[in-house]
Formats: structure tokens, C-alpha cells, sequence
């Protein structure tokens, strides 16, 4: 067991909100407030139980999985849990982020989980595609692929994704019933040939993390910020190239749907801190109205 004590409000579900891969994700479970997440390490599996003492202003976890595994988790808990994340300097430009600040943000701080491939496979699968065929692919692969979590975690069903290995051995076909298309196949077997060499990236200064990612085929700028904001708690990595997120923060602040290069523009005061007024306004709820029936899921991959 390990106690934290922040000194500051900790809202775990916000801070973590980004890991979750869906409703239905099979490493993340919530039972009478306590979460509970089946986490892959460097070192090996490990089961997480994690609640606030909120009378106390603590935060209290526990660990199942080897000692040297566990213990590791929790000695970075903290910095997991956003410790390290500094919003000195982040100066509010517009009443719509203010506002976020003020109601949703005070106890949120940029996840740094430094567990690259957790965040990267998933963003890989998530690439231009819907929430629900994103979500699906990856929870049909835990699924199958996966492990299940050590200790408690094996009475919940919860689930670790798989490791770097596991995942080479997919075969190409399988990846089709898993739901994901060749083309993000191919990116996520690149991505796990080059595990050893994209893992240490969180030890590296952002930019040269940045190159190194974006450096692999079929990594881009949206993929690579999507990492940064969740494993190095890059709290600038603007999620340029999403569908949904120049659109939304432009209604938010102008009212108006804007395109990559206005929200570039728009968010240019806030360098240094851009990915913080994302993600404020997305607990937020800012988005913008949405009209029409969703986009159907896709019928051409043989999902199982």
C-alpha cells in the first residue's frame, strides 16, 4: 500500500480519463468509487487499486503483481498522476477557459505516465477511424491478446494489454477480425519491432521524443501528440489532424469552426500549454453542436 499526499485536490477520473479506451475498455474498472486498472510495465503486468481519501486529502493505492513490478508503480504514482506537471505561466486568454479552469481543472493535471507503448498501440488503432470502431479494436485485442491481471484483478475480469512480443506474433489476418485495417496493422507492427527503442522515449526532452516517434511510418503528428499528452505528460501536444478537436475549441472560444491552421493561430498565446486548453475544455463539454446522424461503423473488415 501507498499513501500520496499532494497538497492539492487530485481528481483522478479527470486526470486519467484520457487512459481509458471506451466504456467497455477490459483494463479499467470502477467498483463504489475505488478504480481499478490492469497496467503493463516494463517490468511485467501489474493490478492497480486506487482511491481518494478525500477527508484526508490523500491518495491511497494498492499493487498485485511481482514485488519489483508494484513497487515501481507506486514510487511513480505521483508523477503518474500528474505531480510534476507545472501550470506556472498558463495565463487564461479567454472567459471560455477561465471558466474551465475554474469549475473542472483545478484538480486535473497533465497525466505523465511514462508507459509510451501503452498510450501509442491504442492511438495506432484509433487512427482515422470512429470512437466505436477505435474502441472495439482495441477491446477485442486486449481481449484476446492480452493477459489477465495479477491478484484481485483476476476476480474483477480485469485485463492487461499485451506485450511488445505478443503483439508481433498477430497475424495479419487476425488484425482483420480484430477490426483493424492493414494499413494501422502495418504502423503497430513497425511500432512494436521498434519497442525497445520508442519505450525510453519518455527519458528524452520532448521535441527529440517528438522526432523519435514521428520518425516511425505511419506515426504522425496525431498520433505522436496523443502519446505525448498520456505517457510524457506534454501539456502543448495540441492533438492537430483529429476530426473533432479544431472544430470544437474554435466554437468554444470564436464560435466558429475553425481548421488546423486557425487553431494553430488561436492557440499561438497559449504555446507551451495549448494541450491544456484542449483538455480543459473538454471536461468541460465544450464542443461544438452536433447535427445529423453519427458516422455508421464500416462492414468491410470480417470483425469477430
Amino acid at each position: 500500500m501507498r499513501l500520496w499526499d499532494p497538497g492539492r485536490p487530485v481528481d483522478i477520473a479527470a486526470t486519467w480519463g484520457t487512459l481509458r479506451r471506451g466504456a467497455g475498455d477490459p483494463t479499467w474498472k470502477i467498483t463504489d468509487g475505488v478504480l481499478w486498472r490492469g497496467i503493463r510495465t516494463l517490468l511485467g503486468p501489474v493490478t492497480l487499486r486506487i482511491a481518494s481519501r478525500r477527508s484526508e486529502g490523500r491518495i491511497v493505492a494498492h499493487a498485485w503483481g511481482d514485488p519489483a513490478v508494484s513497487g515501481w508503480l507506486l514510487d511513480n504514482l505521483p508523477r503518474m498522476l500528474g505531480q510534476d506537471d507545472d501550470p506556472a505561466g498558463f495565463v487564461p486568454h479567454h472567459e471560455q477557459v477561465a471558466a474551465a479552469l475554474a469549475h473542472r481543472g483545478q484538480g486535473w493535471r497533465v497525466p505523465c505516465t511514462g508507459l509510451v507503448l501503452e498510450s501509442l498501440v491504442p492511438a495506432v488503432i484509433e487512427q482515422k477511424v470512429t470512437g466505436q470502431e477505435a474502441f472495439g479494436g482495441y477491446r477485442r485485442l486486449v481481449r484476446r491478446v492480452g493477459e489477465i491481471a495479477p491478484g484481485p484483478g483476476a476476480d474483477l475480469g480485469l485485463y492487461v494489454a499485451p506485450d511488445p512480443e505478443r503483439l508481433r506474433r498477430v497475424p495479419s489476418w487476425e488484425w482483420m477480425r480484430l477490426g483493424v485495417s492493414p494499413q494501422r496493422a502495418d504502423t503497430l507492427m513497425r511500432v512494436v519491432r521498434l519497442a525497445d527503442r520508442l519505450a525510453p522515449v519518455c527519458e528524452l526532452p520532448l521535441p527529440q521524443a517528438h522526432r523519435r516517434m514521428r520518425a516511425v511510418p505511419g506515426v504522425g503528428v496525431w498520433t505522436a501528440a496523443e502519446t505525448a499528452q498520456r505517457a510524457l505528460g506534454d501539456a502543448d501536444a495540441v492533438s492537430f489532424g483529429d476530426f473533432h478537436v479544431a472544430k470544437n475549441i474554435g466554437w468554444a472560444l470564436t464560435g466558429e469552426q475553425l481548421d488546423d491552421d486557425a487553431l494553430a493561430e488561436l492557440l499561438e498565446p497559449y504555446r507551451g500549454h495549448r494541450y491544456r486548453v484542449q483538455r480543459l475544455l473538454e471536461l468541460a463539454g465544450a464542443a461544438r453542436p452536433r447535427r445529423g446522424p453519427r458516422m455508421a461503423p464500416r462492414t468491410h473488415l470480417p470483425v469477430r
